[in-house]
């Protein structure tokens, strides 16, 4: 009898005898040198392509910046010509942080991205960083009135102004010499026409001082409306700005209390030219004459050709433009002012018993310096230049760069922040005849006419200080001269 023998065969290990069998191929080991070969013919074609088209791939970005930009631009467009979107934070007016499609440009090499700032400017005091204007709280702004006068005790107690038109006809009919005085000068029926000996005159300081201060003859120029004048009789305190030819935007002011709105007024000269370049942009003059805080003055028949010296007249003649105002803060127009005004005059002249504030130069300390300064910067021609600087070294002016009191001798004169007494009416009078006898470049003959005058109660504030009471944002364009007309 057999014996049967049962066998088993799975089918697992049918496979697995199949992988015991299965010959294990050999892998190939990758080629290196190809790989090299080709990650350098990649980079070769990529280097060709940027070569070709670099001029592309540089503005890419910027074209990407600028679309962006315009689409930011086209979000939040703003009516220049309508009142400024004014808010209030702890009693300080200011604009709202959008600002108009012309306040994003750039002027000048500047950035408007200065604009509306209000953040102060600090500087470190015996190793303690403290503000550059100390400011009164606005609570205590909100309550202050304006006091009794901080006025010197200076000999000159009334400044009468020259208007002798028919005296200039007869001596212009009868005097050669005096026509040949005429061309050599800018001096014109505005101004008056200065003698060597009237100028010497007008510093010899006695109680009741005669000068020429402009608005010389009704024929001078300088034309304001009857609306206008009657607008700036009610002014006490003023701050004032202008813009001639086009050069510069207008800049609304910001920082100010609800105290100083209801108390100050804001005058800002244009000419017809620059309402023109204005509107182009945007900024119209509402029915009420206003732009913003900003009340728009349109002067007419400008007695100058140059209009840096145009610009002069609102600068250093406010006195005569505003006769009811008491105070008076002039900002340069490449400027936006950002403080309280009565603050400014609270923290300038009435804290510091001083009648008118006025920044150190922040480059040079020498009027002398500053003439060749001018000259390098071709601001006015060497001859011109040469005329005032032998003519201030005649008069025994040295060439210090400190004053007594340990100031420089030399200012920045952009921003101007004064009392209308006799002394410094007297003061801006002469400054102003000496830019237009030499050049317009009024930061050569500040020195020359505080040394002559030696008028007291004269603030000269640091530069931290001016740079904390305004946003810089630069001039927009240069400014193109008038046609001449002789006069």
């Amino acid at each position: 009898m057999l014996n049967s023998i049962s066998i088993s065969v799975s089918d697992d290990d049918e496979f697995a005898g199949k992988m015991r069998v299965r010959v294990r191929q050999k892998r190939k080991k990758p080629d290196h040198h190809h790989h090299h070969l080709r990650r350098r013919e990649i980079l070769r074609r990529a280097l060709r392509t940027a070569v070709r088209w670099w001029p592309l791939l540089l503005f890419l970005p910027a074209i990407a910046l600028l679309l962006f930009e315009s689409s930011k631009l086209g979000r939040s467009p703003r009516d220049e010509g309508a009142k400024p979107d004014l808010v209030t934070s702890a009693g300080v007016w200011t604009l709202r942080s959008e600002v108009s499609r012309s306040d994003r440009v750039t002027v000048s090499g500047e950035s408007l991205g200065n604009l509306n700032r209000l953040d102060h400017t600090t500087r470190v005091v015996n190793g303690v960083r403290e503000p550059c204007l100390k400011m009164l709280s606005t609570e205590k702004l909100e309550n202050l009135d304006f006091p009794a006068t901080a006025e010197p005790n200076f000999p000159i107690r009334r400044v009468v102004y020259r208007s002798d038109y028919h005296k200039h006809h007869t001596v212009k009919a009868n005097a050669t010499h005096f026509l040949d005085q005429v061309e050599r000068t800018r001096f014109n029926l505005f101004t008056g026409y200065q003698s060597l000996r009237e100028r010497e005159a007008s510093f010899k300081v006695n109680e009741t001082a005669v000068v020429h201060c402009g608005f010389y003859s009704d024929n001078g120029g300088f034309k304001i409306s009857d609306e206008d004048k009657n607008y700036m009789k009610t002014c006490k305190a003023v701050v004032s700005t202008c813009a001639f030819g086009g050069g510069d935007d207008l800049y609304q002011p910001i920082g100010m209390t609800e105290a100083s709105i209801k108390k100050v007024c804001y005058v800002a000269f244009w000419d017809e030219i620059t309402r023109s370049a204005q509107e182009k942009e945007g900024k119209t003059i509402g029915d009420d004459n206003m732009i913003g805080q900003w009340r728009i003055i349109v002067v007419k028949d400008l007695p100058f050709s140059d209009q840096r010296l145009n610009g002069k007249i609102p600068k250093m003649l406010s006195h005569r433009l505003f006769p009811k105002a008491r105070y008076s803060i002039w900002v340069d127009s490449k400027s936006q002012f950002r403080r309280d005004p009565i603050g400014v005059l609270e923290a300038l002249l009435w804290h510091t018993n001083s009648v008118l504030a006025i920044s150190e130069h922040g480059a040079r300390s020498s009027l002398y310096d500053e003439g060749k300064a001018v000259v390098q910067k071709h601001k006015a021609t060497p001859e011109e230049v040469e005329v005032q600087l032998n003519q201030y070294r005649q008069d025994g002016i040295p060439d210090d760069k400190r004053l007594k009191n340990g100031k420089k001798a030399l200012a920045e004169a952009s921003i101007i922040v004064r009392e209308h007494t006799p002394s410094t009416n007297l003061f801006m009078c002469l400054w102003f005849n000496e830019v237009v006898r030499f050049t317009s470049r009024d930061q050569i003959s500040f020195p020359y006419v505080l040394r002559r005058l030696q008028t007291p109660g004269i603030n000269m504030f640091p530069v931290c200080t001016r740079k904390d009471l305004v946003n810089s944002m630069g001039h927009k364009q240069k400014v193109k001269p008038l046609p001449r007309q002789f006069i």
